[in-house]
């Protein structure tokens, strides 16, 4: 989540630091958490710097534990992606997302309990079981973006998280711009028509709280559009563009 932010104002993440508490520090469970960290920042291409091992025994109950954690990145200062450039006739290009990624938990555990399911049950009509569905690792862009950016042409980008595309999107443009999205652009995973299904939301709700499929979103030019969409190695769509005349973001 961290990196991933930093990278939407076009910057490279140098470095992460975390920050563990717990009631009474299990070894083996904290060595679990670091080699994920360790993972997560191979992806993106920094480093672990350092962090902090807190016990709080009369804080957290046995077997709890807190985690949380900061990246710092560089950009130089006319290289800052800040949408400032983006215009009507601009493209949506989305990049896909592993599944519900990290927002949208207090919603789904409502859902879970309401379906009578547990995370070991099969999710309906998918060869994968809900836990595994629900729990898959959120898709880390850094190198792809910062690939993205080299080629020219982005010009705002959005990680589509707590906000979903309603709140997120919007943020990137200049006043007077909106967004229109094309609904059937992308196909949507079975982890968000399983939960909208069970737990009878509304398309409204779901946008606003989850990623439908798109983890991140950049706004680049029609000529950059073109490019990025040739090459597939980025499973990348073409997913709306960019409209005057009003704000928000609009689904036809």
């Amino acid at each position: 989540m961290s990196v991933n932010d930093i990278v939407t104002s076009g910057a490279k993440p140098l470095f992460f630091l975390d920050y563990f508490a717990t009631s009474h520090l299990d070894v083996d469970l904290a060595e679990k958490v670091i080699k994920g960290i360790v993972d997560g920042c191979q992806q993106s291409d920094c480093v672990l710097l350092g962090g902090e091992t807190a016990e709080m025994p009369d804080f957290y109950a046995n077997g709890e534990y807190d985690l949380s954690g900061f990246a710092v990145g560089i950009v130089k200062k006319d290289a800052v992606i800040d949408g400032k450039n983006i215009v009507a006739g601009d493209i949506l290009i989305g990049l896909p997302s592993s599944g519900v990624h990290s927002n949208g938990f207090s919603l789904v555990r409502r859902v879970l309990a309401q379906s009578g399911l547990s995370l070991n049950d099969q999710l309906p009509g998918e060869n994968i079981t809900l836990g595994k569905a629900l729990m898959a690792p959120t898709v880390i862009y850094v190198k792809e973006v910062l690939d993205l950016i080299g080629k020219g042409g982005v010009k705002g980008l959005a990680h589509i998280t707590g906000g979903g595309f309603t709140d997120n999107i919007p943020r990137v443009f200049p006043n007077g711009l909106g967004a229109v999205i094309y609904n059937d652009s992308w196909e949507i995973p079975g982890v968000f028509k399983w939960i909208q299904q069970v737990g009878k939301i509304t398309d409204t709700e779901m946008r606003r709280t989850f990623n439908m499929g798109i983890g991140m979103v950049a706004v680049v030019s029609p000529e950059a559009a073109h490019q990025i969409l040739e090459e597939s190695s980025y499973k990348a769509r073409r997913i709306g563009e960019v409209v005057s005349g009003g704000e928000g973001v609009r689904f036809c």
